[in-house]
């Protein structure tokens, strides 16, 4: 499970990500919104947490943002306003759970198991586009109802281009999350592109609406959308 921390004081944030990490979390800590977005927008996470007094925008501008955007992982805040209106405000904008600082750890792994227990449940919907299914527990794909043969690579990078469907990934995106390499490099994108053409051909072929789009210079997008400068 990654986690990305946003939080300021970098006593905690290490604090936490030695933690975390002893606990078995992949951890990445941030001390701004700035950083924040960047990471969201270049690496995939299961959960953040986030602390609500941040310099530049504050955590509750990030939270509407990210939410506004269609970031969907959980969110637990860490603040230090610990009236019942900052929590309700919290809440509002769309955190999944608040914890007051300070707080025992053992508190905050039991809300984090809680909250990625949802996630992970929530996420056994089916991922549909169009007239295109994806059943995450079966690990079956279905196009206009016809089962599609796909190897576990395809379905794992079609669930990844699904979740993040009408949003640019990028080779460094697929390299990372679903090859889980950290560096990109060419024989790697080789490896990338064919893996693209040949779900194309199993997802696209057969079907008049094409899914899968290239956008030039930039990456792949599972969309149904004309409305993007791609190649089929």
């Amino acid at each position: 499970m990654r986690v990305l921390i946003v939080e300021d004081e970098r006593k905690i944030a290490d604090a936490l990500k030695r933690g975390l990490e002893t606990e078995g979390y992949e951890v990445i800590a941030v001390s701004s919104g700035e950083e924040g977005f960047f990471c969201l927008n270049s690496e995939s996470f299961d959960l953040m947490l986030l602390d609500l007094m941040l310099p530049g925008r504050d955590g509750l501008e990030v939270l509407k943002t990210i939410r506004n955007k269609g970031f969907s992982l959980p969110v637990l805040v860490l603040t230090g306003r610990d009236t019942v209106e900052d929590r309700v405000l919290g809440l509002d904008n769309g955190a999944d759970d608040y914890l007051v600082k300070p707080f025992a750890f053992p508190e905050l792994l039991a809300r984090m198991r809680l909250l990625l227990r949802r996630g992970k449940h929530e996420t056994e919907k089916p991922l549909a586009l169009a007239d295109l299914q994806l059943h995450l527990p079966t690990h079956q794909a279905l196009r206009n109802e016809q089962l599609l043969d796909l190897t576990s690579r395809e379905f794992e990078l079609l669930a990844y281009l699904l979740k993040h469907q009408g949003h640019v990934v990028s080779r460094e995106m697929l390299a990372h999350d679903v090859w889980k390499v950290r560096e990109r490099s060419t024989p790697l994108d080789n490896v990338i592109d064919v893996n693209i053409a040949r779900l194309r051909r199993k997802v696209d072929d057969p079907f008049p609406l094409k899914l899968i789009r290239t956008i030039r210079g930039v990456g792949f997008m599972a969309t149904a959308s004309d409305d993007h400068a791609a190649t089929q």
